[in-house]
């Protein structure tokens, strides 16, 4: 059995394969609810064999969205709208998984499709928040957090957790990546507070680190995930050094996985030009941390999947754009790959691949 196509235990959840779909924002929610829109996008993808869907970044708090259509979990209207996709993915016996996030500075943005551009308090956005009053390019600064911002934050992405669970979802994960709220406390170059959330790393980690261990506390048996930047792709910034003791202190907490991404925090970033830019950076650091750890970043190719898994690089992969390009990655890769696999009762006629 190719290492892409063998179960994967976490907890009390096993995941049919470890080809897995990474959440992808569709800015497409209204007033933080999801919409028939993301039924059909993630149901698409669950008919699609992924071993686990991950749906996407989802506002914990009303100013912790990155859009004014970005979704959120905070009233039970929300919640009970997630619940509903969870249902339809579990009845095709797909895994899902829920992205749990807060934007920080880089919130209160209009849709990509609009031009990303802010969004005022006075235009229906809000004021944004931050570890420090320091700006991400030419965006408005943010005000830095108070000891009451920080504790309603905590709060905010325990509750939201305990709905995460309520609705169904099998996975739970943070969003400490990419630039957003947690990786802004964690990077000394949106960092600049002089109390005990800043300055040293092990101040860096405090806000982080207490956000993850109320999740845990409310996630019960689900497996936990956390989605890091492993470097800012900046000198100066944060770094692999610093992801491994970061995701060190993680697996204390109890964290099962981690979802090595990287960059998002300053416009200047410069990642290389390559394949593996980032598949590289997260074999190291699982062989450092001793923890499982799933890999993203320009994976296209079934065999070039299969190679991470096989080659014991990382425990899954993620995959984004290609999944978008074709839902049903998974069941042609496991074609390329000799492996019969479960189809949905509808799609059947399709299996054979002869005509």
């Amino acid at each position: 059995m190719p290492g892409l196509f063998t179960p994967l235990t976490i907890r009390t959840t096993t995941f049919a394969n470890r080809a897995w779909v990474s959440p992808m924002c569709m800015y497409s929610a209204i007033e933080g609810e999801v919409q028939d829109w993301h039924l059909v996008h993630l149901g698409a993808l669950a008919a699609g064999g992924a071993g686990l869907v991950m749906a996407e970044a989802t506002g914990v708090l009303p100013e912790a969205r990155i859009s004014t259509h970005c979704p959120g979990i905070w009233t039970t209207d929300q919640t009970a709208a997630w619940a509903r996709i969870v249902r339809f993915a579990h009845g095709l016996g797909t895994a899902i998984g829920l992205q749990l996030a807060h934007a920080g500075r880089k919130a209160s943005t209009s849709p990509p499709s609009t031009g990303g551009s802010p969004v005022a308090p006075d235009d229906g956005g809000w004021e944004t928040v931050g570890p420090s009053a320091v700006a991400f390019g030419a965006m408005p600064a943010p005000r830095e957090m108070s000891a009451d911002d920080l504790d309603r934050t905590i709060h905010g992405f325990r509750e939201a957790a305990a709905r995460a669970v309520w609705a169904g979802f099998d996975v739970v994960e943070v969003h400490a990546a990419h630039g957003y709220l947690l990786h802004q406390f964690l990077s000394p170059l949106s960092n600049h507070r002089t109390d005990e959330y800043g300055g040293s790393l092990e101040n860096r980690m405090r806000f982080p680190l207490a956000v993850i261990a109320a999740v845990r506390e409310v996630a019960a048996d689900k497996p936990l995930f956390v989605r890091i930047s492993m470097t800012d792709w900046m000198v100066g910034g944060w770094d692999l050094d610093s992801s491994v003791q970061f995701a060190g202190r993680l697996k204390d907490l109890g964290v099962d996985l981690i979802d090595a991404s990287s960059g998002g925090l300053h416009p200047d970033q410069a990642i290389p030009d390559r394949v593996d830019y980032q598949t590289e950076l997260a074999a190291q650091l699982r062989q450092r941390v001793g923890m499982p750890v799933a890999a993203v970043g320009r994976i296209t190719e079934a065999r070039q999947a299969e190679q991470l898994i096989a080659s014991d690089e990382v425990d899954a992969v993620f995959l984004a754009r290609q999944m978008l390009r074709d839902p049903h990655w998974p069941l042609r890769a496991a074609h390329e790959l000799g492996v019969d696999v479960a189809w949905p009762p509808q799609y059947l006629r399709a299996a054979s691949w002869q005509s």
